[in-house]
């Protein structure tokens, strides 16, 4: 199977020279997570994700990241040395490429330019489609999930994201499962209002359920917390499931973690990059 199989070839694009609200705006119009930069001859440069979002305007570091959202150019929050793929590449070198790089997508060229983009969600329908019966969750799941308390607060979740190089956790209380937070419910964290120098935190979120219901919002709060914008309503897997069915769940409700869990217990977590490893 090849890459150009896969992939899909409609990529919203945005100068260098834009601002941070107009990609975030893009992605929340055209539901993606994604938007590849490039400069004025329209040469991809850069990608920025709402990985890139959430992590790079946490407020902390040099002054720019405090500037409200409208001031800053997204060539200081993107992603440089892009990483891309031949279009006529075998799918198995895309996966690689992912896993290898710890990325989510990669955008696909040819002879011409950039011609699509190949992402971890097209991986996991292909996966869904082809491997019936090949791996068990319990095969793909991780086994160590790493978690945060409902009342912690989002600098701090983010920070334990950055931590362990990840992009969703589970979010405890008294013991239990009570959500899921992941970049997509947060799109910009900053620590210090830059007029008042006190210590907020603005965060822009989207607050989704798992029938697809959408609330786009917008607070400032000195103590924002795990349990303000966490996804309550969370999908959940035994890990005697074969893992097709995992991934056309969460393809189905458009998520990108889902918790295992046996014996009412959390015993691991099975997430679209755990399901495309299951391609190699």
């Amino acid at each position: 199977m090849k890459v150009n199989e896969v992939m899909n070839d409609e990529v919203i694009l945005i100068q260098e020279n834009e601002q941070v609200n107009h990609a975030r705006n893009l992605m929340l119009k055209h539901g993606l997570s994604r938007v590849i930069v490039v400069d004025r001859d329209e040469n991809p440069v850069g990608i920025v994700t709402e990985r890139d979002l959430s992590r790079k305007l946490r407020g902390n570091g040099p002054a720019w990241k405090r500037r409200p959202i409208d001031t800053i150019a997204i060539r200081r929050v993107m992603s440089n040395g892009l990483i891309t793929i031949d279009i006529d590449a075998d799918l198995r070198d895309a996966v690689e490429n992912m896993l290898r790089n710890k990325i989510s997508s990669v955008p696909v060229v040819d002879d011409e330019g950039l011609a699509g983009i190949i992402t971890k969600t097209d991986l996991m329908k292909f996966y869904a489609g082809k491997f019936q019966n090949r791996w068990k969750v319990s095969d793909l799941m991780t086994n160590d999930v790493v978690t945060v308390n409902e009342n912690h607060t989002i600098t701090h979740v983010i920070n334990v994201m950055e931590e362990n190089n990840i992009d969703g956790v589970v979010v405890m209380f008294d013991n239990e499962i009570a959500g899921i937070i992941t970049p997509a419910n947060i799109s910009f964290a900053q620590v210090d209002d830059p007029e008042t120098g006190v210590s907020v935190e603005r965060v822009y979120f989207v607050r989704q359920g798992i029938e697809g219901e959408d609330k786009r919002k917008a607070r400032e709060i000195s103590m924002l917390t795990a349990g303000d914008i966490m996804n309550e309503e969370f999908v959940s897997i035994s890990p005697d499931k074969d893992a097709v069915e995992a991934a056309k769940l969460m393809y189905d409700s458009k998520i990108s973690h889902m918790p295992v869990i046996e014996d009412e217990n959390l015993v691991g977590i099975i997430t679209k990059t755990d399901i495309i490893k299951g391609i190699q």
